[in-house]
């Protein structure tokens, strides 16, 4: 089973506001790699107070990192010919698009599924499918709101899920999530 779990957190509301990217890389169901970029966004020096508060990363900490233009070819390679899999995926989609369209980038081809979807099918009638309370239920520790641990708890709740659905292919994946699975 290979797929790529990834994570934004922002800067502001504007979907190409990405101030930090996680990545996760499952290959064979194995976590092989965590790596995470902080990004420079679009609106630097100006960080929204709310989205600070969320994940804490001021704007001193991105003045000299790289844009999402300069780290997008890595992270495309990392992605290409994986499904994505991001927890809230309809918010990760949308920066993502957001990015790509910001820096003129071609969206590629790229399916991907949201993994409370998975969560509300293998643990049903859960109070709550947010990543903090799935990883408080599976005895995960993480530091939520930073792109890398998130999509690292991503991965592992995804794993976890699949395995409770004795899912272990890829192709299983899209066999039974086949509807859910949506492409960029």
């Amino acid at each position: 089973m290979d797929f790529v779990a990834l994570d934004f957190e922002t800067a502001t509301h504007e979907k190409n506001s990405a101030c930090e990217l996680g990545v996760c890389i499952v290959e064979n169901g194995q976590i092989k790699e965590t790596k995470s970029w902080l990004i420079k966004p679009p609106s630097f020096p100006y960080f929204n107070h709310h989205n600070v508060a969320v994940h804490g990363i001021m704007p001193e900490d991105v003045q000299h990192s790289p844009t999402f233009g300069d780290v997008w070819y890595e992270v495309e390679n990392m992605m290409y010919g994986n499904l994505m899999i991001a927890h809230n995926a309809s918010f990760d989609v949308s920066v993502l698009r957001g990015c790509l369209d910001h820096y003129g980038f071609f969206k590629p081809n790229l399916n991907y599924l949201c993994s409370i979807g998975v969560a509300k099918k293998a643990w049903k009638d859960l109070k709550s499918y947010g990543l903090k309370s799935l990883a408080e239920q599976h005895q995960i520790k993480f530091n939520h709101h930073r792109a890398d641990a998130d999509a690292e708890v991503c991965a592992r709740i995804s794993l976890l899920g699949f395995e409770r659905l004795m899912i272990t292919r890829t192709d299983e994946i899209k066999d039974i999530f086949g509807k859910r699975i949506k492409i960029l």
